[in-house]
C-alpha cells in the first residue's frame, strides 16, 4: 500500500526528469556551432511499479533517468572514415599533378616545344651556310638550351621529391601526435565511465581525432567492453578502444600507443638512380617495418608515397641463378647473378637502378650491393650485383639459388621516378643518335676532331661526340663511361647531368657537319641527317612517336593522371559531404528540433510543478485544516 505522500514522490521524479531534459537541451543549443559535437538526449524509463495488494495490483512509481547519451550512428562514422581515406589520397595527387603540369607546360620562352623548334630552325640555317661559324654556334647554343631545360626539369623533379619526402615526415609526425592524444582520451574516458556516467564530450573529441586521422591514412576502429578478470560475467564499465592503420597494424590500444619513426636512407640504400639522398623509410619504434609502400595503405600518406616513389609498376625483378666471389676495390666480396625477363630491364635507356649502391631482396633476405653490371650470356639477360658483405646481415649462400630477387617494389602510379625515367629514356636515345651522326665526321676544314681524350664509341672507334654528361668528380664523362662501361650503355647519362661537350661550346667550328673531307665546305650531309632525325620514327622513336613528340607523350600522361585525380577528388569530396550530412542529420544539433524540445520539456516541467503544487494544497487541507 503506497503512503499518503506517494504522489509527491511520483511528481518529483517527473520534475527531476524534465529538469535533466531541459539542461541537456540547453547544452545542445549552446554547442550548435561546435565542430564534432554530437547531440545528446536523456535516456529514461518508468520506475518499477509499487505492488499495492489491492484490486488494481500495482501503482506507477514515476520515472527514472538512466543516462545522458550521445545520439550517434557508428555506421556513418565508418563510411565517413573510409571515404576520407580516399579523399586524402586524391587531394595530394590533384595538387602535385597540377604542379607537374605547371613544370612541363610549354611557353613561348623556355618550354620544350619552343626550344625544340628553335633548335630545328638553327639546323636549317646551318644547311644554308655550313661554313659560317655563327650559324653553327647558334645551333650548338640551341642544343645547349635544350640540355639546360632538362637539367632544370630534373632539378624541379628532385625538388618535388624532396617536398614529398618532407611532407611524409610531417604526416608521420601528425599521426604520432594523434595517436598520443587518443591514448590519453582512452584513459580519461575509462576513468569516467567506470564510475558510471558516459563521457560524451570526450568521446566526441576522440571521434574528431579519428576524422582527422582518416584523411592521413586508412583507419579501422573497434571497441569492446572490458570484463572483470575474476568474474567474466561482470562488466567493469570500461572499454578497450583499438585503432588500426595500414592494413590492420595497431596504432593505439587502450591507454597505449605505438610510435612511428622516419629513417633517412643512406647513399648505399637508394632504390633508384634518380632518387634524392635521404628519402625516408618508416618503421615502428620497436624496429618492425611499417610497410610504407604497401598497396593496402590509404589516405594522404598513400598519395604522397605514390607521388614520391611511383614507378608505374616498373621495378627490378628477376631470379637468382648464380652466386660467386670476386675482388672488388681490393676486397674479396660476394656476387649475385640475377636473370631477368622483363623487356624494360634489358634496355639500359630505361634503367633506373641506383648508381651509389643499394638494397636488393633475394629470397626474402635483404642484401646490400656496391655496384652492378649488365650482360647477355647465351641469350639470357643477366645483372651481376657486387654485394657488400659487411653491411648485409648474412653472406649469400646457395640456398638462395632459384629465389626471387627484387629492388624496391611495383607501385602502380606514375610518380616522380616514372617521369624522370621517361626523361632519361628520351635523352639517352636522342643523345645516342645525335652522337652517331656527328661522330668521326669532318669539319669545314677537313679535320676529324676528338673532343674527349681516349674517347671511344660502342664499336671502339675514336671520334668526336656531341652530348656528354657532367661527371660528379672528373668534370665530363668520357665516351667510355657513356657507351661501354660495364655494359651499361648510356646509363651514366641523365636529365640531370646531360650537357654539350665544352670543347664544342668553345669552338663551334669543330662541329662535324661534312660527311667526308673531300667535299665542299658548304656540304652539310650530317646536319641534314640530324634534321631527318627530328621527324623520322625510323631513325629515332620514343613511345612510337618522333623526337619532337616527347612533350606530348609526357603531358598526355600528366593530363590523364591530373584529370583522374581531379575527378576522384571531386567525387570523394561530394560523397564525403553527403555522408557527413547523413551523419549530421542523426548526431548534429538541429535548432528547430531543439526549440520544439525546449517547449516540450518546459511544459513537462511546468506540469510536474503543477502536480506538486496540487498535492501541496491537498496535504495542507489534510494535515492543517482537517478536524479544525
Amino acid at each position: 500500500m503506497p503512503s499518503q505522500f506517494f504522489g509527491l514522490h511520483v511528481a518529483s521524479s517527473g520534475l527531476r526528469s524534465s529538469q535533466a531534459a531541459l539542461n541537456t537541451t540547453a547544452n545542445n543549443i549552446a554547442n550548435t556551432q561546435t565542430p564534432g559535437f554530437s547531440r545528446q538526449q536523456v535516456v529514461q524509463e518508468a520506475s518499477d511499479a509499487l505492488r499495492t495488494f489491492t484490486t488494481y495490483g500495482s501503482a506507477g512509481a514515476g520515472v527514472d533517468v538512466l543516462a545522458i547519451e550521445r545520439v550517434r550512428n557508428h555506421f556513418y562514422d565508418v563510411k565517413y572514415w573510409n571515404n576520407a581515406s580516399r579523399l586524402g589520397k586524391a587531394e595530394v595527387q590533384q595538387y602535385y599533378m597540377r604542379t607537374l603540369e605547371d613544370y612541363f607546360e610549354d611557353d613561348e620562352m623556355s618550354g620544350f616545344n619552343t626550344l625544340f623548334n628553335r633548335m630545328s630552325a638553327a639546323l636549317q640555317s646551318v644547311t644554308t651556310n655550313a661554313s659560317s661559324t655563327s650559324t653553327k654556334a647558334d645551333f650548338v647554343s640551341s642544343m645547349k638550351a635544350l640540355t639546360d631545360y632538362f637539367n632544370s626539369m630534373f632539378g624541379n623533379m628532385q625538388e618535388m621529391q624532396n617536398d614529398l619526402n618532407l611532407e611524409i615526415k610531417q604526416t608521420i609526425d601528425e599521426i604520432n601526435s594523434i595517436a598520443e592524444k587518443l591514448s590519453i582520451l582512452n584513459r580519461q574516458i575509462n576513468i569516467i565511465e567506470m564510475g558510471g556516467p558516459a563521457a560524451n564530450e570526450l568521446r566526441d573529441q576522440r571521434e574528431k581525432l579519428i576524422d582527422r586521422l582518416s584523411l592521413l591514412v586508412d583507419v579501422e576502429v573497434d571497441e569492446f567492453p572490458i570484463v572483470d578478470v575474476n568474474d567474466p560475467t561482470r562488466l567493469t564499465g570500461g572499454t578497450m578502444y583499438t585503432v588500426r592503420i595500414n592494413g590492420g597494424q595497431i596504432l593505439t590500444r587502450g591507454n597505449e600507443f605505438n610510435r612511428l619513426m622516419c629513417e633517412a636512407r643512406m647513399s648505399y640504400e637508394k632504390l633508384n638512380q634518380t632518387d634524392i639522398h635521404g628519402l625516408f623509410d618508416v618503421k615502428w619504434e620497436n624496429g618492425n617495418d611499417f610497410g610504407l609502400q604497401s598497396a593496402v595503405m590509404g589516405g594522404k600518406l598513400r598519395g604522397l608515397v605514390e607521388m614520391r616513389d611511383g614507378n608505374n609498376g616498373f621495378f627490378f625483378n628477376g631470379r637468382l641463378t648464380e652466386i660467386g666471389t670476386m675482388i672488388y676495390e681490393g676486397v674479396p666480396t660476394s656476387t649475385a647473378i640475377v636473370s631477368v625477363t622483363d623487356v624494360n630491364l634489358m634496355d639500359m635507356k630505361l634503367c633506373n637502378l641506383s648508381d651509389t649502391g643499394g638494397r636488393i631482396t633475394i629470397g626474402g633476405q635483404i642484401y646490400y650491393y656496391q655496384d652492378w653490371s649488365y650482360q647477355v650470356v647465351g641469350g639470357i639477360a643477366q645483372y651481376t650485383f657486387i654485394l657488400d658483405n659487411d653491411r648485409s646481415d648474412e653472406i649469400i649462400n646457395s640456398s638462395k639459388l632459384g629465389t626471387d630477387a627484387t629492388c624496391g617494389r611495383a607501385i602502380q602510379y606514375q610518380g616522380v621516378p616514372y617521369y624522370m625515367t621517361q626523361m632519361n629514356a628520351w635523352l639517352r636515345g636522342f643523345a645516342e643518335k645525335v652522337n652517331e651522326i656527328f661522330h668521326g665526321e669532318y669539319t669545314f676544314n677537313g679535320t676529324d676532331y676528338d673532343f674527349v681524350a681516349n674517347g671511344f664509341d660502342a664499336l671502339g672507334n675514336a671520334g668526336s661526340l656531341f652530348f656528354t654528361g657532367r661527371h660528379p668528380v672528373d668534370g665530363e664523362y668520357g665516351a667510355t663511361d657513356l657507351l661501354a662501361a660495364y655494359g651499361k650503355g648510356l646509363y651514366a647519362l641523365t636529365a640531370g647531368n646531360i650537357t654539350i661537350f665544352e670543347e664544342l661550346m668553345r669552338n663551334a667550328d669543330r662541329l662535324g657537319s661534312k660527311s667526308t673531307a673531300s667535299v665542299g665546305n658548304e656540304e652539310s650531309e650530317q646536319v641534314k641527317l640530324m634534321i631527318q632525325l627530328l621527324n623520322s620514327k625510323e631513325m629515332f622513336s620514343f613511345r612510337n612517336g618522333t623526337a619532337k613528340d616527347f612533350l606530348e607523350m609526357i603531358l598526355g600522361d600528366i593530363a590523364l593522371n591530373a584529370s583522374n585525380a581531379n575527378t576522384f577528388y571531386n567525387t570523394y569530396r561530394g560523397m564525403g559531404n553527403a555522408i557527413d550530412n547523413q551523419r549530421s542529420s542523426i548526431s548534429g544539433v538541429d535548432e528547430d528540433e531543439e526549440a520544439v524540445n525546449l517547449v516540450k520539456f518546459q511544459n513537462a516541467y511546468n506540469l510536474s510543478s503543477r502536480m506538486i503544487q496540487t498535492l501541496t494544497e491537498i496535504y495542507n487541507r489534510l494535515i492543517l485544516q482537517t478536524g479544525v
